[in-house]
Formats: structure tokens, sequence, C-alpha cells
């Protein structure tokens, strides 16, 4: 037996109905507050899930994590989100041939990163 991908992620909320309109709306994720049967299939692809330093530096030390979604049309999704006036910050070092990276913050102050995989991956590393 093994593990084969996450199975859900449960996010504690002071306003679940609003905060799961923010990821449908601006990001287009089928979520459902609290008590609802959405579920979201997904496109299979590659998932990270790599135990990162106490001391990193790659998102903020206050958070126990960071909810990196994978996105197709990169540029569309950032033009949405500045529209809304949601804060994207975006660095040149972030790109890499791995794809595109832009990070924000959900309503509630979740870190958040958008990856576009480039249209050539990479190739995998051998188990």
């Amino acid at each position: 037996m093994t593990v084969v991908g996450i199975g859900g992620l449960l996010l504690r909320s002071s306003d679940p109905e609003a905060r799961a309109g923010w990821y449908r709306d601006l990001l287009g994720i089928p979520v459902g507050a609290e008590g609802s049967d959405a579920v979201w299939m997904q496109d299979a692809g590659p998932t990270v899930f790599a135990p990162v330093s106490s001391g990193s530096a790659d998102f903020a030390a206050d958070q126990p994590f960071l909810l990196n979604l994978r996105v197709t049309d990169l540029d569309a999704i950032v033009r949405r989100l500045d529209a809304a006036g949601v804060a994207v910050e975006r660095r040149e070092e972030w790109d890499t041939a791995y794809g595109r990276f832009v990070r924000l913050r959900d309503p509630e102050g979740l870190p958040l990163e958008l990856w576009e995989l480039p249209s050539d991956p990479p190739p995998q590393a051998e188990a």
C-alpha cells in the first residue's frame, strides 16, 4: 500500500463562505464552504511534498506551510487578481526551468503560490 495523492485540504476560517467564494471567483477552484459536498477533480500532474527548514525564507515564518497551486494561463489569472485588488508578488528569479511562479495571500493571510508549468517540462528524476 502507498499514498497516491492529497485527498483534501481543510482551512480554518473566520468566514468560510466568503473565503470559499474568493477561491471560487478569483482562482476558479470548485470549493465549497464547511459542510458542502464540493469535490475538485484535478488534472494529473506534479505535486511537490517537501518539509523545509524552519528558518527557510521561502515563505512567511509565521505560516506552517505554503499552498502551491498549478495553473494554466498565469498571466490571465494575475490580471484577474490585479483587477480585484489582490497584491501579487512577481520575481524574475522565481521563473525557472520548472515554470513560472507568483505569490499572493488569500483573504485571511494564507500564503499562496501559483505555478504555471513550462510548455516543455524538465525531465523527471528517476526513483
